[in-house]
């Protein structure tokens, strides 16, 4: 057991150094919920190498979110996912945090759901409100709807900028002094009707 311990330890070592060299790392081994934390024994499963929110055979009774154990602060985060369901909804947090005793996470989201929160940046549990908007002319041409789509979310200081599918959606500056600029990787599944939010090669390239 201490055998193994010790590989286990100097293996994460090493993981986090290429992570703070600018090196892109996975942080889903694709089989376990190692470095993540929340719902698993219902509202999150592990299935194809995907992580997978909600249920297509049940309502999801509420927001849930799958977060990373660490926070980060500039890196450039890559995702791929994929929505299925009528009405389904979800969202990558950045740069989050855990509310207290409660389920939600308060912080920037990378949104996704028809008809229009597709590339979207919203600000979850915190001023509630879409802080930059895509655009859903350009997105409908690059965009997959029930099949594997590509987030990439680029955080660089004050500066966050959204892609999916090799289309930037958003370039957004925050101009409040108080929001923090750190924080927990979350993977959301909104809550209603029967619905899935699947996530899988998440890999995270930290910057200066």
């Amino acid at each position: 057991m201490k055998n193994s311990l010790a590989v286990l330890a100097f293996a994460l070592t090493i993981t986090l150094s290429f992570a703070a060299d600018g090196k892109s790392v996975s942080i889903f081994d694709g089989k376990t919920f190692a470095g993540w934390e929340g719902d698993t024994n219902k509202s999150f499963r592990i299935e194809d190498g995907a992580i997978v929110g909600g249920s297509l055979k049940e309502k999801v009774p509420r927001n849930e979110f799958l977060c990373t154990t660490r926070s980060y602060t500039n890196f450039v985060l890559r995702v791929k996912f994929k929505l299925l369901g009528r009405g389904v909804n979800a969202g990558v947090q950045i740069r989050s945090a855990r509310i207290p005793n409660h389920h939600e996470v308060s912080g920037y989201q990378a949104d996704m759901a028809d008809p229009s929160w597709w590339g979207c940046l919203y600000d979850e549990s915190r001023r509630r409100k879409t802080l930059a908007k895509s655009d859903m002319n350009e997105l409908n041409k690059v965009l997959k709807r029930d099949d594997w789509n590509q987030y990439e979310i680029r955080c660089e200081g004050k500066r966050i900028r959204l892609s999916i599918n090799g289309l930037q959606t958003v370039d957004y500056t925050e101009p409040d002094n108080a929001i923090s600029q750190q924080g927990i990787i979350g993977l959301q599944i909104h809550g209603g009707p029967p619905s899935e939010a699947w996530y899988k090669d998440i890999t995270i390239e930290e910057l200066p």
